[in-house]
């Protein structure tokens, strides 16, 4: 079953498209992760599937209705974690929860109820009596994911959930997010790591306002045309060089070394034989399986723009 849906949709501020002519589905009961640079639109996406935005043109349905003229029932069916940090510091732990669980009219027997399985599933009962803005980073989101949960959404919106937490609380939340999965609850998240997008069910890469890719990540990869060379030379004379030489794609560093895009047969030889004409000292040139990430930059890089 098709849970949310977007046809042709768009929002420009101003002269600027941050949302252009945008097609989605999403299946119930999935991960879906989007990931892109900063300015791709992925917080301006998210903002349009809840009904924060009004669209500059399209539509969005959520669970068979349209968000721009069911907002107030919309409401029942969605949770969302922005960014930033949103609850209130002044507030305990408690505090917030009972803030929330009134907002989404929660009966009494039912908070006391939901309260309880809340503060266990995000290990926050020895702290329900601790101020919000007195908790690191990482127990700032599972509160905030907790709070989102009292009327057991049927999806969950999450603008980069694990942004500014330390490793084991990504972790954390990746194991909170699984159980919220397992329950039947549809996320949709932003990222901003690879790492995170390639655990998703499936992957949405954004650029510019679009979605270039849509699909399982292993999908995302296979998609990739063209052999990948992993090089080890002096990366600023390195990509340099790489401009000029025949059946290069496209080149992006990664880590010490420069991941090459090669097309036709004979492509290490022939790169090889480019740099070291350009005197380019060249250390490693090795061909390497592509990456989650090569896939990504690779549909994401206009030849044009990198040779320049």
């Amino acid at each position: 079953m098709i849970i949310l849906q977007a046809r042709d949709l768009a929002k420009s501020f101003g002269s600027t498209a941050a949302v252009n002519g945008l097609d989605l589905e999403v299946e119930e009961g999935t991960i879906v992760g989007l990931i892109g640079p900063d300015g791709a639109g992925k917080s301006t996406l998210l903002r349009l599937f809840i009904g924060l935005l009004q669209p500059t043109r399209g539509s969005v349905m959520i669970a068979g209705l349209d968000v721009a003229s069911h907002g107030e029932k919309i409401k029942d069916f969605i949770g969302y974690m922005p960014q930033h940090f949103s609850l209130y510091g002044d507030l305990t732990v408690a505090e917030n929860l009972k803030f929330f669980a009134d907002l989404y009219g929660v009966g009494k027997a039912a908070f006391t109820r939901r309260r309880g399985e809340l503060l266990h599933f995000s290990a926050l009962g020895p702290f329900e009596n601790r101020l919000a803005r007195q908790l690191s980073g990482g127990m700032q989101k599972k509160l905030a994911l907790a709070c989102n949960l009292f009327h057991t959404p049927k999806i969950l919106f999450l603008d980069e959930p694990t942004t500014g937490v330390d490793p084991v609380s990504r972790r954390e939340l990746w194991e909170l997010l699984g159980q919220i999965n397992s329950e039947g609850v549809t996320i949709l998240m932003t990222t901003p790591y690879m790492d995170e997008a390639a655990r998703c069910r499936k992957v949405g890469l954004m650029f510019e306002g679009r979605i270039l890719a849509y699909d399982t990540p292993s999908a995302v990869i296979a998609g990739l045309h063209g052999e990948i060379a992993e090089l080890a030379a002096p990366i600023a004379p390195a990509l340099k060089a790489l401009r000029d030489c025949p059946g290069v794609k496209s080149a992006h560093p990664f880590g010490d070394t420069v991941h090459v895009v090669l097309e036709g047969a004979g492509g290490l030889e022939r790169l090889g034989r480019c740099l070291a004409e350009r005197g380019v000292p060249v250390h490693g040139l090795k061909q390497i399986a592509p990456s989650f990430e090569d896939a990504f930059l690779a549909l994401s890089e206009k030849r044009e723009s990198w040779r320049t």
